[in-house]
């Protein structure tokens, strides 16, 4: 039974994590299910200058990554009725990368305003694991509890904070991305090559 990886990416800034992300699940062969939000849609306009569109999400995927990526399932982000957004559609789990504060509120508070949110609620409910990766400074009080209560219900809080260890100050703006989408892989259990990790030896 095909059981993917559900990536949600919602309107925050920091669309090149998602793709980090969606590239390494596509390179390690984990299916993926792709929600994209309205807002994302808006935000990858502006990071990339690419229309990602219904119609043709396929081209616009393989050339927002830059790569063509095996065994994805997209589904607009209006489809209610989609796979995700009952439990009993199976998946290993799902993946909010980036989550705006917005997303944040609405899976935090159950409001299923669109598939993104509905699938992230059904896969809490379902004891699924949950990574969800803000990216936004500073927060809100508001913010805070908002990611207190996702933690609460299940969820792991991934914020885009990339470390240095290994890459150096001259680290350069990807090899930060691939970081933290290494980490995001690590809580879903994918092995992956994107990050160096701490060996206990400090380079001088």
């Amino acid at each position: 039974m095909r059981r993917p990886w559900i990536v949600g990416v919602s309107g925050a800034s920091g669309t090149p994590y998602a793709a980090a992300v969606l590239r390494a699940l596509s390179a390690a062969e984990v299916p993926v299910d792709l929600v994209v939000s309205r807002a994302a849609r808006l935000t990858l306009l502006d990071e990339t200058a690419i229309s990602f569109r219904d119609a043709h999400w396929q081209h616009d995927l393989q050339t927002w990554l830059g790569a063509e990526v095996k065994d994805v399932r997209y589904w607009p982000a209006g489809d209610l009725a989609a796979g995700p957004s009952s439990g009993s559609y199976p998946a290993s789990g799902m993946i909010v990368v980036p989550a705006s504060t917005a997303a944040c509120a609405g899976i935090a508070l159950g409001l299923s305003k669109d598939l993104l949110q509905r699938a992230a609620e059904v896969n809490l409910k379902e004891r699924r694991p949950v990574i969800v990766v803000p990216r936004e400074t500073p927060v809100t009080r508001s913010h805070l509890l908002h990611l207190v209560e996702l933690i609460d219900a299940g969820a792991t809080v991934l914020p885009a904070s990339p470390g240095f260890y290994g890459i150096g100050a001259a680290a350069t703006a990807q090899q930060l991305i691939d970081f933290v989408a290494g980490k995001v892989l690590d809580c879903a259990g994918v092995e992956h090559d994107l990050l160096t990790r701490w060996t206990g030896t400090i380079n001088g």
